[in-house]
């Protein structure tokens, strides 16, 4: 026992100087700096309010992209939060000056306040994530009116 405990202490205390050695080269190399995204992309909208929509009605809206940097820059892939929201978009590379769009289809089919949001990956390690709200309500069964000239001239109505 004595001898498990003196093996078990020991190794207990080679790791503990092991995590306080000074760190490797590679984490001491100097950070990549980060592009910030204003300065590659210009967006239209990023935010959008759908205002009042009819549950179960699709909506969708575009996100217009501007591409200012002097290299081309491509969509890599589009993550949304949920099923109910469905992007539209090309992966291809769009060279500098050109504009291209990133459609978000949504089906709303709840009651009430509603706010998404959709991830846009780009190359070059470079993301925007764009916020679209709105509020939706119930459309009632029979939306239109009862017309009383319609029943009378049916003879329905005496």
């Amino acid at each position: 026992m004595k001898k498990f405990t003196l093996v078990f202490s020991s190794m207990f205390i080679a790791a503990l100087l092991h995590a306080q050695a000074p760190a490797t080269s590679v984490a001491q190399a100097a950070p990549v700096p980060a592009v910030e995204i204003a300065k590659v992309l210009e967006f239209k909208e990023a935010t959008h309010d759908f205002g009042k929509i009819a549950m179960g009605k699709p909506v969708e809206f575009d996100v217009i992209i501007k591409n200012i940097s002097s290299d081309s820059i491509k969509i890599e892939n589009v993550k949304v939060g949920c099923g109910c929201t469905t992007p539209k978009y090309e992966q291809v590379a769009h060279a500098p000056g050109s504009t291209f769009k990133v459609t978000l289809g949504f089906s709303n089919m709840q009651e009430g306040h509603f706010e998404k949001y959709a991830d846009i990956f780009f190359n070059n390690g470079l993301s925007k994530q764009v916020k679209f709200f709105g509020e939706g309500y119930k459309v009632a069964d029979n939306s239109a009116p009862a017309n009383g000239a319609v029943q009378k001239i049916k003879g329905t109505n005496k």
